[in-house]
């Protein structure tokens, strides 16, 4: 993890003018802020990609030099990326901060859940059902998660202060207005609020900030070579969690990863880049958002990503 610096000493211009990622840094902060100060039992959702990453690093910097009042939590399908896993587990050892893990694995051995199996099976969907155990079982009445309102269109409906039911349910109609700034966490016990403090960002403004700050990310992020399986116009790993379609052929590629996710559902893109400089040229000319290019669980339908948040998911 990059060290923690004052806001002002790279992203402010003369004149106390503040630019653009200083400006998103600046929200998010006060976001988060707001949530400790306001909630008993809040939780930040942590997989290693470089949305969560970058949050925890808000976090860390909105409470420097105390540590983060709150602790992380990943909702664990069991079919990660290798890579992913041990550079959550590198960032819990560094940092020090407490990790929860809400494991799918658990769902199924308890039978809440049923898993899917043969080619193309994933537990994506599955991970709903760990996400509100874990927010019950810990008693969590603030939850914050990395999405942001350009990856999707039902996440772009989101408030920064989501209300979530009992159920762990949303309901696009019952979301609070938040003029001036002004959020509303009020709610009954059993109800809980997720709180997105990344909603303003793009794709580009989290690279940029990475790159500004230094920040350490799983390696999968960049240009390597791996073995890739052509499905459904996407590029997916051949990890030991893919079964194969009859007739696919593995090969070798160059490529990275824009998103990570549930292995079996996760895609990746050719690319050469290689350090932070050559992401952002690319990001810079793409047209096609990360979740819409390298994620199946978002091509289910049309509505397939508001019809899971209205179960309880992110």
């Amino acid at each position: 993890m990059s060290s923690m610096t004052d806001a002002s000493d790279q992203h402010v211009h003369h004149g106390y003018e503040l630019t653009h990622l200083a400006a998103l840094e600046a929200e998010s902060v006060h976001i988060i802020r707001e949530v400790a100060a306001t909630f008993e039992r809040p939780v930040l959702l942590f997989s290693g990609g470089k949305d969560s990453v970058v949050m925890f690093h808000l976090a860390r910097k909105a409470f420097w030099p105390a540590p983060v009042p709150f602790p992380l939590m990943h909702v664990d399908t069991g079919h990660n990326f290798d890579e992913v896993i041990a550079y959550r587990d590198r960032v819990v050892e560094q940092t020090g901060v407490r990790l929860v893990v809400s494991s799918v694995q658990d769902d199924i051995d308890a039978g809440r859940v049923v898993e899917d199996t043969g080619p193309g099976a994933s537990r994506n969907r599955l991970q709903t059902t760990a996400l509100l155990r874990g927010i019950t079982e810990n008693r969590f009445d603030a939850v914050f998660g990395g999405a942001r309102r350009d990856e999707e269109k039902a996440r772009a409906k989101e408030r920064v202060f989501s209300f979530r039911d009992e159920f762990g349910a949303w309901d696009p109609r019952a979301q609070r207005p938040e003029l001036w700034h002004l959020y509303n966490g009020r709610h009954h016990k059993g109800e809980h609020i997720r709180v997105f403090p990344l909603s303003n960002w793009t794709e580009l403004d989290i690279w940029q900030y990475i790159g500004a700050e230094d920040i350490d990310l799983p390696p999968i992020y960049y240009a390597h070579e791996r073995e890739v399986v052509p499905r459904d116009g996407m590029l997916l790993a051949r990890t030991r969690f893919l079964q194969l379609h009859p007739g696919e052929q593995p090969h070798i590629d160059t490529v990275r990863f824009r998103t990570v996710g549930d292995a079996t559902c996760t895609g990746c893109v050719l690319s050469v880049a290689d350090t932070i400089d050559k992401v952002i040229e690319e990001i810079e000319i793409t047209r096609v958002t990360e979740r819409g290019a390298t994620r199946a669980d978002d091509r289910i339908s049309e509505a397939g990503m508001e019809d899971r948040k209205k179960e309880g998911y992110f």
